[in-house]
């Protein structure tokens, strides 16, 4: 019967080669997969004879499945357009979290959010990451789920503001120009600044800056109220050369800008929020940001760093994985980062189904941190990796391994017809 054994093995053989291809086959469309390969070896039955020259007479007893290969080759990265959707350009693996609370890894990036604002896998897994407090990403807290749904983003009280602007050199002492800008108190309540230059005489111009008095409590008698003010040193090239506040008794460099609190002393802001210590920035770079030419006087430019409270209207995943959000008050922070799981040894990760991966003895434990570290790959935002099968490749191994399915169903029919005829001769 050993006539039958060796073609019955190559049929076993031939079998689960059709079924790995087709299996390739049918995945050619899923995100993140990746081809798998049958391995085989031969199975040798050694008898105890030897011939004339001494070596053993061998034979062969068939064919068995030596390992299972997966070819972790990146497939290409395509652009969706959809916020949630990632890739990974390079080595690494998402870490995802079942309803059980137990980590699985993934390639696959397809995912979208649930109804309470957490990016999850097509099949309701969790994606982890490192949480963010403030903007601010915390990379030694344990992992969380990541949140991009039903986001506010806090006031942030401006603590600088700065204004871009030139002073007309030809005007007439006493002439006056004026700028204004929004800053934001700790509450996020917006307040407008007015800025009053007066020339008081050849380069040199005086400055007012007030906030509406109806912001106040008590409010002032006027409609604004004054929180600073003082006078503009220009050089012959009119160049912003030193300012000085009222009663300071020397005067400072554009550098080191100009020290404003608001409210003044003795009042506070109407809406309850803390006193805000804000600094007028003079100098970019070294270059003043208010000059004196020939010029009309003008404001070209003004900014503050301060935000009012917002909801999120957008965001975006940064290559090191930041998920960078945009808020409706045009406010910019971070709402965490991904996190990127790399192993020792991928080929002896085991595939789980759901395009998951579980780590064995053979790949070691996953090492878990941020993308673009440690041999790590980088997170490409608005994109998925398509599957790497081959569809050229994958009908190549098809038909050879319909071949050999056909050619060891032969061998069997033949041994079957040897069979038949030696028990005729018997008869």
């Amino acid at each position: 019967m050993g006539s039958f054994s060796s073609p019955l093995s190559g049929l076993t053989a031939a079998q689960q080669q059709l079924q790995s291809v087709s299996n390739n086959l049918a995945n050619i469309n899923t995100d993140g997969y990746k081809d798998q390969t049958l391995s085989f070896s031969d199975v040798f039955s050694q008898a105890g004879s030897l011939n004339g020259s001494g070596d053993p007479v061998q034979t062969g007893s068939g064919v068995a499945v030596a390992s299972s290969d997966t070819n972790f080759t990146e497939g290409t990265v395509s652009s969706t357009g959809t916020a949630s959707n990632m890739a990974i350009s390079g080595n690494g693996f998402f870490v995802t979290q079942d309803a059980k609370g137990l980590q699985d890894y993934t390639r696959s990036g397809d995912f979208t959010t649930n109804n309470s604002g957490q990016i999850v896998t097509p099949n309701g897994e969790l994606l982890l990451g490192y949480p963010a407090v403030n903007g601010v990403v915390n990379t030694s807290a344990a992992l969380q789920p990541l949140l991009v749904g039903n986001v506010t983003s806090p006031a942030v009280a401006s603590t600088t503001m700065q204004i871009t602007a030139n002073l007309d050199a030809d005007a007439t002492v006493g002439t006056t120009a004026s700028s204004s800008l929004p800053v934001y108190d700790s509450l996020g309540t917006a307040h407008t600044l007015s800025v009053t230059y007066t020339m008081t005489a050849p380069n040199t111009w005086s400055y007012n800056v007030s906030i509406p008095s109806a912001d106040l409590t008590p409010a002032g008698t006027g409609t604004s109220t004054t929180v600073g003010s003082g006078t503009l040193n220009f050089n012959s090239s009119g160049t912003l050369v030193s300012s000085q506040a009222t009663g300071a008794a020397t005067t400072t460099a554009p550098s080191a800008g100009i020290a404003l609190s608001i409210p003044p002393t003795g009042t506070t802001l109407a809406d309850g929020a803390a006193t805000m210590a804000l600094n007028w920035n003079l100098d970019t770079a070294g270059s003043p940001t208010i000059t004196q030419t020939s010029m009309a006087s003008a404001t070209s430019a003004t900014s503050t760093n301060g935000f009012a409270s917002g909801t999120l209207s957008s965001y975006t995943v940064q290559p090191d994985g930041t998920i960078e959000g945009t808020f409706s008050s045009g406010a910019t922070r971070a709402m965490g980062q991904v996190a990127v799981a790399s192993f020792a040894n991928y080929e002896g990760l085991v595939a789980t189904g759901n395009n998951d991966y579980q780590p064995t003895n053979a790949s070691g434990a996953a090492v878990i941190g941020l993308a673009n570290t440690g041999g790590r790959g980088s997170i490409v935002g608005g994109s998925v990796e398509e599957s790497n099968v081959d569809i050229a490749g994958e009908f190549a191994k098809l038909i050879v391994a319909q071949q050999a399915y056909s050619a060891n169903a032969k061998a069997i029919t033949t041994f079957n017809q040897v069979s038949q005829a030696t028990i005729a001769m018997l008869q």
